[in-house]
């Protein structure tokens, strides 16, 4: 079954390419894809999860409900749901059933295991702005990480470069399936992000590399870059903006870096994100920092997606919450660098409670990757400590329904609401629980991990034939 199942996954039809930026519309050139997904969902038939507890990702907990998924899709949730024909029934009692868990900063694959410096595919660290690099070009997908990550109920998740640069280039959200090729991973139609990384890890990088080496020096390698991404966009819009920004030129001439009318790949990035067609991701610790790089989105009109690790997110909640900014952090991940010694356990729960306000739990770990729920879980237990009890079904939005938002895919997956990607869960008790373990794992309907059936359990082509036993299998 194991054989069969990751012959299915990986010679399925192609299918799916990247969706129009408008209806009708051909997507812009700067998000013209030669490398298109070519991922196709396993055929399965219907499945109905009968009598479990669902936590539907939207804020809402049903108890004794029933979820029934068909031609990869979700039909209904609810109670006393009927059982198509040809429908294989589950059996959800004493279960809880969530949304697919949805990781949104991963190096899987990128730095894959084992580790060797051979498999150091993350930071091309050779220039503080390496737009015109993309991740999934560095992608392995025979990284062991991958099945580990969907033992642990990990159905999508965004592999990003690494934090070395201050533009680190473009990051691929993939479905966590097995695969051959990282095309056939690729998540149809999900927007590229743009990396990026403020603080100490660039200035630590090229500080003895010729710069930047301070914090000023960062923020001028920001502004440098998207000037001449600027300058890059109006020359090649079919129409000019009427109202030129001060840094864009009178006349025809270039800025220092800019290309004119040759195509950039670097540039092409940049454009991408000034037009919104590409997600801004950013590494970044500190308040203040966060703050500045709020500023520098408003001065080049692009839009911060999330900041991520953020451990002082909690000092402008309110204002990541009022620009509709997600903060991707960690449970309690703080002090390994002077940048993130003010971290506070209640960041999370601070961030998640203001109206509006996107509180993600991401891992940026191949080890935490396997256990998200947990990590939920410690920040729960966290605001329980302050006096703040936040429920199972606020918390699942951490992982699922925020997360997806993040990535521009809440259309399509991060609930489990009629007509979205079957991307489900089937936990053996309450995730939040350190006992809980996902038992079932669906991904467009089909069982791709199945914790009972040794031939639901997908292995890496790295791994079969080996010896070893134990580890991350």
């Amino acid at each position: 079954m194991r054989k069969s199942l990751i012959h299915l996954l990986c010679t399925a039809a192609l299918a799916a390419p990247l969706a129009a930026v408008a209806a009708g519309a051909a997507p812009s050139r700067f998000v013209q894809d030669p490398y298109p997904s070519t991922y196709a969902a396993v055929a399965s038939g219907p499945v109905l999860i009968r009598g479990a507890t669902v936590l539907t990702g939207t804020g809402e907990r049903l108890e004794g409900a029933d979820v029934l998924m068909r031609d990869g899709r979700i039909v209904s949730v609810g109670a006393g749901l009927q059982a198509p024909a040809d429908a294989a029934v589950v059996d959800g009692a004493g279960k809880w059933i969530t949304p697919g868990i949805i990781d949104v900063h991963s190096h899987l694959g990128v730095y894959a295991s084992p580790g060797t410096q051979s498999h150091s595919d993350g930071n091309e660290a050779t220039s503080p702005v390496t737009a015109n690099v993309w991740a999934e070009h560095s992608v392995w997908p025979q990284d062991p990480g991958f099945q580990a990550a969907l033992a642990g109920g990990i159905t999508t998740l965004q592999i990003l470069p690494g934090s070395a640069n201050l533009v680190g280039g473009r990051g691929v959200t993939l479905k966590n399936v097995p695969a051959t090729t990282y095309q056939a991973m690729k998540f149809p139609g999900a927007p590229w992000g743009l990396k990026m990384a403020c603080g100490e890890n660039p200035k630590r990088v090229y500080g003895q590399k010729g710069g930047p080496s301070t914090r000023m020096g960062n923020v001028a390698g920001y502004r440098a870059a998207f000037i001449d991404a600027s300058e890059y966009l109006r020359k090649n819009s079919p129409k000019p903006p009427k109202k030129r920004r001060w840094w864009q030129s009178a006349g025809d001439s270039d800025s220092q870096q800019d290309t004119g009318g040759k195509r950039d790949l670097k540039m092409d990035t940049l454009a991408g994100a000034i037009n919104g067609d590409i997600r801004v991701h950013i590494h970044c610790y500190r308040a203040d920092e966060m703050a500045t790089m709020l500023d520098l989105a408003k001065e080049f009109g692009f839009k911060v997606a999330a900041f991520h690790h953020g451990v002082e997110a909690y000092k402008i909640a309110d204002r990541l919450a009022a620009e509709g900014v997600c903060g991707a952090l960690w449970a309690d991940w703080w002090g390994f660098k002077m940048e993130a010694f003010d971290g506070i356990q209640d960041n999370i729960a601070i961030v998640d409670s203001r109206p509006n306000g996107c509180a993600i739990v991401h891992s940026d770990s191949e080890e935490g990757i396997q256990r998200l729920n947990q990590e939920a879980a410690k920040a729960m237990a966290s605001a329980r400590r302050a006096g703040v009890d936040i429920p199972p079904e606020r918390a699942i939005r951490w992982l699922t329904q925020n997360a997806a938002r993040a990535l521009g895919v809440l259309d399509r997956t991060g609930t489990l609401e009629a007509g979205k990607m079957a991307d489900v869960v089937v936990w053996n008790g309450n995730p939040f629980s350190v006992y809980a373990k996902a038992e079932q794992v669906y991904i467009d309907g089909a069982r791709i991990y199945d914790r009972n059936d040794p031939g639901r359990q997908p292995v890496s082509d790295f791994l079969l034939g080996q010896t070893t036993r134990g580890g991350v299998r």
